[in-house]
């Protein structure tokens, strides 16, 4: 053995075999793999068309046998893969490994544990790094051959998840719902009987709607029907073309049904109204059981009926149907007797204009069948004509045998209707009442017009026919000789349930609005209860002291506002400022708790919404600027009878069907619970500052000749434009408003000064006296005096020259020396917390200082040298009693 050899015998071995290998063999390692104590060390990555796959790097980084540092990948088939590791190679296989490594390539690290080896090459050394990397990374687990690790972390978001393995499925079962509704609605079509069968239901029984007292006793109904059936021929295309503009313009193109229509119809259950084809109306006429019900089978009922309609019927047909049953108020259903009844002709002889108007009026013809006397509607009624003429362009530009030309359509006038006459059958208050349930029966119970007249509904109301007779004698014996001008209303709430107990509509129902539910008046200081409620919710206590003389000036005013007769009051406390209605401590009071809350306090109690559109948003809203009808009043207080709760106001207690079957109201859950306003504590002390009214105040004479407790509030605007007492006892809310219907002052016959007190007050009296007969006297709640007691604004000095208490009938012209106010003005604290707030104090969003205000500079002005009140009291002031 020569020393070479002996040498490596002795500690080292071959760089490129094992120490206890075989001796020769050009230095290789044993076939049989690294020996127990080695570290295993990664092989070389095989050659591109080696396909050794990933187990074939097993045992990188393990430890003995390889079992650590994990997996390896699996051969391709053919080839020994993995366990090519645990038996030997052939000898021609590791030689031509090895015959194809550089000899210049040895490692020159020093020996590792049993012997060198040879340097990989760097394209050997890069993979090899990338290995381990993603050996790390992952933890060494085995990924399959040619495909995705399933524990591998997916990088996208949970949605594209689950969509990437739910869109299968769902596409799926959309397909199978798509093709079992199709053939749902397949056979429904199929057993839909063809429209043109149902001609019998022309000639079907057709009741009239039966309207109770509530004693059950008939009030009225709604009349005999009155429909002329008319052929296509004799219908002129002046009424076509105006019913067309006015409901399909494209009628001869569309189909039978309308996709956009049906769908909101269908969506809302039919609450959001069908926009439905002519077609449509025509089958829901048509086929009786439409009408009688709003679901989704009678919609789909519809849908059907008019495709098969549209595809089996002429137009000239369908359109001869329809125009033969649709109702156009006054009682006509059909175009014939519209014709007759809105023009007094045939419908062969309308002209264009005329046509227009018969396809205007389909849309609301309950409310455009009498705009005489009613400028809202009227206007409403003009803009819709309007539309149809534009219409009537329209089509003739798309279709020249349909329409107008443009020059034609400018030369038509709005036309001229006779007079509204129904007969002798409905009399004095009979066709307000009758008027009134078909309102409340489309708002309430979502009932149309075609349904009201003809499907035989019974409906009871809460009107108790002695009290409609006592509140139309209530002003023919209290006022008598009225001028015809006035406008008188009435309305009775009972407090607990909200119902009308009754009502004065006018004189005549044909040419006069209803004076109690529909006409309105500036409220005056019959307003002030809600400014007073709304400081008590803010806790301001009725002991709370004010500042009471006249005039004063007040921000966001733009004049001085002035008490009845310019009387200074000095200090006040709330429940004087309420029985004397003292506009200054009041408007001070607004100022105070902010008009948006006096705002929302009143449309909780019952004022409707559309009324705090007639005037602007101002400290002047304690002075009763807004405008109210009778019935609003008279809910509104009813709530501070309530507690504090609002009832709906409503004269519809029952509704049944021809079958028997009661329908219930849109509003039955309000009708149930009621909506709380305020507290109920507020509504004690309000009730209780309001019956000072009566007893010590401007209200004196509606007191109720049997003494029971009333509380009640005054008012008059302006120049007396309108005069108002509304009311209570424990059982009945009632209000009486009077005004004029051209907007002058109130003229009253044997009263020379015209106030509610003098007034209103009388003919409230007169009918209460009648509605309380054999009722048991209730008294109201001691007041819980709720709140804290403080003053606000500034402190009124004394008078020079203190003047007397004008009584309640004292003149409405202020005296032209007003007594010397003070010159502290204005009574408000100015926010001081926040600099930048140069609002009004209810705009400023920080607490504002409630210390003592700065003085501010001099009135800017004084009453007019006339003596009237100045300018805008003139115009938004009440009288203030």
């Amino acid at each position: 053995m020569s020393t070479e050899r002996r040498r490596n015998a002795g500690g080292r071995r071959r760089a490129s075999g094992p120490a206890d290998g075989a001796r020769g063999n050009g230095g290789r390692r044993r076939a049989q793999g690294p020996a127990g104590d080695e570290r295993s060390a990664g092989r070389r990555r095989p050659p591109a068309d080696d396909n050794g796959g990933f187990w074939d790097e097993g045992g990188r980084g393990a430890g003995a046998g390889g079992a650590a540092g994990g997996g390896r990948r699996r051969p391709p088939a053919g080839d020994d893969g993995f366990w090519d590791d645990e038996r030997p190679r052939r000898r021609s296989e590791d030689g031509d490994r090895d015959r194809g490594r550089s000899s210049g390539a040895r490692s020159e690290a020093g020996p590792r544990s049993g012997g060198r080896r040879r340097a990989a090459p760097e394209r050997g050394r890069r993979a090899a790094a990338a290995h381990g990397a993603r050996s790390e990374g992952r933890g060494g687990g085995r990924r399959r051959a040619g495909g995705d690790d399933p524990d591998e972390y997916d990088d996208r978001g949970p949605v594209k998840r689950f969509f990437a393995k739910a869109w299968k499925p769902a596409l799926i079962t959309c397909a199978l719902m798509f093709v079992a509704g199709v053939a749902v609605l397949g056979i429904a079509y199929a057993n839909t009987p063809d429209p043109r069968t149902l001609d019998q239901q022309d000639s079907a029984q057709i009741a009239a709607t039966t309207i109770k007292y509530e004693n059950g006793s008939e009030a009225v109904t709604t009349g005999e029907l009155n429909r002329v059936i008319v052929q296509r021929e004799n219908i002129p295309q002046s009424v076509v073309n105006g019913v067309l503009a006015a409901e399909q313009r494209n009628f001869y193109e569309e189909p039978g049904i309308s996709i956009s229509g049906t769908m909101r119809a269908v969506l809302t259950a039919g609450a959001a109204g069908g926009g439905s084809t002519i077609t449509q109306q025509m089958s829901r006429n048509y086929y009786d059981t439409l009408s009688q019900e709003r679901s989704y089978t009678r919609k789909l009922r519809e849908i059907l009926i008019s495709i098969k309609a549209g595809q089996t019927m002429h137009p000239d047909e369908i359109l001869e149907k329809y125009l033969n049953t649709i109702y156009f108020g006054r009682q006509a259903y059909g175009v014939q007797a519209a014709a007759q009844a809105y023009f007094g002709k045939d419908v062969s002889e309308l002209n264009d204009a005329e046509g227009a108007f018969i396809g205007a009026i389909i849309q609301q013809p309950g409310n455009f069948e009498n705009v005489e006397g009613n400028k809202a509607m009227e206007d409403v009624l003009r803009e819709r004509w309007d539309y149809v003429r534009d219409g009537l362009v329209t089509m003739h530009e798309e279709n020249p045998d349909l329409g107008l030309p443009a020059s034609e359509a400018d030369k038509l006038e709005f036309p001229e209707t006779i007079p509204y006459g129904t007969g002798d059958e409905i009399e004095g208050q009979e066709g307000y009442i009758r008027d009134a349930v078909i309102n409340e029966l489309q708002t309430r119970y979502d009932l149309s017009p075609n349904q009201i007249a003809t499907a035989g509904y019974t409906v009871e109301t809460s009107l108790d026919p002695k009290l409609m007779t006592a509140a139309e004698e209530a002003f023919a014996q209290t006022l008598p000789d009225m001028p015809p001008e006035t406008v008188q209303g009435l309305a009775a709430v009972v407090p607990q349930t909200g119902e009308i107990r009754a009502f004065y509509g006018g004189t005549d129902f044909t040419q006069d609005p209803n004076n109690s539910l529909t006409l309105r008046a500036q409220a005056g200081s019959a307003f002030k209860p809600y400014v007073l409620a709304a400081g008590l919710e803010q806790n301001i206590s009725l002991r709370s002291e004010f500042n009471g003389d006249s005039p004063q000036e007040f921000p966001g005013v733009g004049e001085p506002i002035q008490n009845d007769s310019n009387k200074d009051w000095g200090q006040v406390d709330l429940v004087e400022s309420t029985a004397h209605s003292i506009n200054t401590s009041f408007v001070q009071l607004a100022i105070e708790v902010g008009p948006p809350a006096v705002v929302d306090i009143a449309k909780a109690a019952g004022i409707r919404e559309e009324q705090f559109e007639t005037a602007e948003m101002g400290p002047n809203i304690a002075l009763g600027t807004y405008q109210v009808t009778a019935l609003d009043q008279a809910a509104g207080f009813a709530t501070f009878a309530n507690g504090g709760v609002h009832m709906p106001q409503h004269m519809i207690t029952k509704v049944t069907n021809a079958n028997g079957e009661e329908i219930q109201p849109n509003d039955a859950q309000q009708l149930e619970e009621g909506t709380p306003a305020f507290s109920e504590e507020t509504a004690i002390d309000a009730t209780y500052a309001m019956t000072q009214v009566v007893e010590n105040g401007g209200g004196d004479a509606a007191a109720l000749p049997d003494g029971r407790p009333v509380a009640g509030k005054t008012g008059t605007s302006n120049s007396a434009k309108s005069a108002w007492f509304v009311g209570y006892t424990p059982q009945l809310a009632t209000a009486v408003g009077l005004s004029r219907d051209d907007g002058e002052a109130l003229v009253i016959p044997g009263v020379n000064d015209v106030y509610g007190g003098t007034t209103s007050a009388k003919i409230w009296r007169a009918f209460m006296a009648e509605a309380m007969k054999g009722q048991e006297v209730e008294e109201f709640a001691d007041p819980v005096w709720k709140g804290e007691e403080g003053r606000y604004g500034p402190t009124p000095e004394p008078s020079i020259t203190p003047s007397e208490e004008p009584s309640e009938t004292a003149s409405e012209t202020p005296s032209t020396t007003p007594s010397q106010s003070p010159t502290q003005s204005p009574p408000t604290t100015p926010p001081t917390d926040d600099d930048d707030c140069d609002g009004l104090p209810w705009e400023c969003e920080d607490e504002q200082d409630t210390g003592s205000p700065e003085p501010p500079g001099p009135p800017d002005g004084d009453p007019d040298d006339t003596g009237e009140p100045p300018g805008w009291f003139r115009r938004f002031g009440s009288s203030g009693d």
